[in-house]
């Protein structure tokens, strides 16, 4: 069985293939052929066509975090910018005229690397794009998983104040949404308003090396630190974060942050039954049926304890955790998430229809819910 170490290998190698990812990248699972091949890929969706945008980019936009040690966070923008005479088609157009004509745009923010492979596509439909460079993968739960949330929240904050030259009115910073797939889509899970659970984590980490079939020792040290261990964690992301009156976290959201949409992610146990269950935003989350041997598990965890008033899943099925990597899927993925924010952030509510149990019935590759197949 493939380790997800070596799929962290085989990711950071990929991660060469489009620039402004850093060295870092969501730990997947390798698709087989037979996989790959079980099921045939659908028609795609109405909405798999650019949108009437063309898309400008701005590169390395430098902020620091004074209240977190000087912690440096770095940006690309994908907006909607003017169509020059030649325009043949979408492309990442660096320093692009801005089109304003329906500003201010809906705002969605994920790590640049997903950024990358999504704003393409998302941008032509009236949204801006922020990704924040160099963040998503961590050896281990601790510091660095609260800060890269944290990262989304600052850089939100220095928009808002400071949007860079030429981009002022731009952007609705009013009207967010955040979006990640693996460690980038448990920084949109705690975005929802889920709240760790320290209790719990610690509970679960105890009682997992004590079952009759033991996790396999690279999942644990991934997911677990010792009770010593954490007391460190706590110490690191400080009393603002750690302290309240239930014993929860507290939550590591923002209320201009609508709607979120987690891609496979983690977090499961770390957040809890009950820390889920403070989950208060619209909620979108992707699954592949094939994931890795632990992943599905965690996704139908998180998805029947969030607390969302709304939620809903999209089953990939015969697909596993690379299916980032597959173009297909990730044009997919793309265009669910134009439907779903642009139901929850345009006000365009007949784009839900794109992620319902009855319009995803007619698919032979994906399904409503979950789906472990």
């Amino acid at each position: 069985m493939k380790t997800r170490w070596f799929c962290l290998i085989f990711l950071l190698l990929g991660c060469l293939l489009f620039s402004g990812c850093g060295s870092n990248q969501p730990e997947t699972e390798s698709t087989t052929p037979e996989q790959g091949a079980a099921i045939a890929l659908s028609e795609p969706l109405p909405i798999s066509i650019p949108g009437s945008y063309a898309v400008g980019i701005r590169r390395n936009i430098a902020f620091v975090d004074d209240s977190r040690a000087g912690r440096k966070v770095t940006l690309t923008i994908w907006y909607p910018a003017e169509k020059p005479k030649d325009y043949t088609g979408p492309a990442d157009m660096p320093d692009a005229k801005p089109d304003a004509s329906a500003a201010p745009y809906p705002l969605i923010i994920s790590s640049s690397k997903v950024g990358f492979l999504f704003a393409p596509l998302v941008v032509t439909h009236g949204f801006v794009y922020i990704g924040i460079n160099g963040i998503d993968v961590y050896q281990q739960f601790g510091k660095e998983s609260i800060d890269q949330p944290l990262d989304y929240l600052f850089a939100l904050d220095q928009l808002t104040k400071s949007p860079p030259a030429g981009l002022e009115g731009l952007m609705d910073t009013e009207n967010v949404g955040a979006l990640g797939y693996s460690f980038d889509g448990t920084n949109a899970l705690f975005l929802s308003g889920a709240r760790v659970d320290p209790a719990s984590y610690l509970n679960w980490c105890q009682q997992a090396v004590l079952q009759q079939t033991p996790y396999e020792s690279w999942y644990l040290s991934y997911y677990c630190v010792t009770p010593e261990d954490w007391k460190g964690v706590e110490e690191a992301v400080g009393a603002e974060i750690t302290t309240s009156e239930d014993g929860l976290w507290q939550p590591i959201t923002d209320p201009r942050i609508k709607a979120v949409m987690p891609m496979a992610p983690d977090g499961a146990w770390l957040l809890g039954e009950k820390g889920l269950s403070y989950a208060d935003r619209v909620v979108l989350m992707i699954q592949a049926g094939l994931d890795s041997p632990y992943q599905p598990a965690e996704g139908k965890f998180i998805l029947e304890h969030l607390g969302s008033p709304e939620k809903s899943m999209v089953t990939f099925l015969g697909r596993d955790h690379m299916m980032i990597y597959d173009t297909d899927q990730v044009k997919r993925m793309a265009q669910l998430a134009i439907a779903f924010f642009g139901a929850q952030l345009q006000g365009k509510e007949e784009l839900a229809q794109y992620y319902s149990e009855a319009y995803l019935a007619g698919f032979t590759d994906l399904a409503w819910g979950f789906q472990n197949k």
